[in-house]
């Protein structure tokens, strides 16, 4: 019998290619920005990014042009972008409508989450407990990020995961800035942990206070921080 011949391998065009190189350069960027590793006001320094990202400015631009749809990036005429400082007006409006959005998503999962979605998130929220144990900030902030992300998904409402994509970029780093405020972090484990048992439980009603509610106090949080007098910083 003739075996058949193995097709080769799909060969990306330079197109791709370009878009696979900015979208990645944005990513490194956006946890940059996040982490406070580029801090609001700074200017971006291209030659400096290129190099350590491995691009050539082309991409470097198409990526700030992506991180400025997100808010985190102010783009200037005839000078450097620089990082978008974090507007202390803007906080609680964001927060609010990320509360709104999260809490009918946590309503709509506890209705239609699968067994095998709460058998991931149950996963996840034994890791970012193992890491709140250990002070490993940025893993537990990854991980915090992926169990609110699953929570929309499993709404299974396309609009609303859509509006939640739109918004969560521009809280993430005050998310981050807020787990580092006092009780913070230790709150957020066990309120996480709450929302969990409510989603297990099948109930709605908890699900959506219980999530939006942890959202809101993030908020609360970051206003805290922000007034507080800036200490000097250390390294994470």
């Amino acid at each position: 019998m003739q075996q058949k011949s193995e097709p080769g391998p799909v060969r990306k065009s330079p197109k791709l290619k370009r878009m696979g190189l900015h979208e990645r350069a944005a990513a490194r960027m956006r946890t940059m920005i996040i982490r406070g590793e580029l801090p609001p006001g700074s200017q971006t320094q291209e030659t400096k990014l290129s190099k350590a990202f491995g691009v050539s400015r082309t991409p470097l631009r198409e990526a700030m042009k992506l991180l400025a749809a997100e808010g985190l990036i102010e783009l200037r005429p005839n000078r450097s972008p620089r990082i978008a400082d974090i507007a202390i007006e803007d906080i609680s409006e964001l927060f609010e409508a990320l509360a709104g959005i999260e809490r009918l998503a946590a309503e709509l999962a506890a209705e239609r989450a699968t067994e095998r979605d709460l058998a991931r998130l149950r996963t996840l929220q034994t890791r970012m407990e193992g890491h709140h144990r250990n002070g490993r900030l940025d893993e537990y902030f990854a991980i915090n990020g992926e169990i609110h992300n699953i929570i929309v998904r499993m709404a299974r409402n396309t609009p609303l995961r859509e509006a939640h994509e739109t918004l969560i970029s521009r809280a993430e780093r005050a998310r981050y800035l807020a787990l580092g405020a006092d009780k913070r972090w230790s709150n957020s484990v066990d309120e996480h942990a709450n929302i969990l048992a409510a989603l297990e439980a099948r109930d709605s009603a908890a699900a959506g206070r219980l999530l939006g509610a942890h959202v809101r106090q993030t908020g609360t949080a970051l206003l805290e921080v922000l007034a507080l007098p800036k200490p000097k910083q250390t390294a994470a």
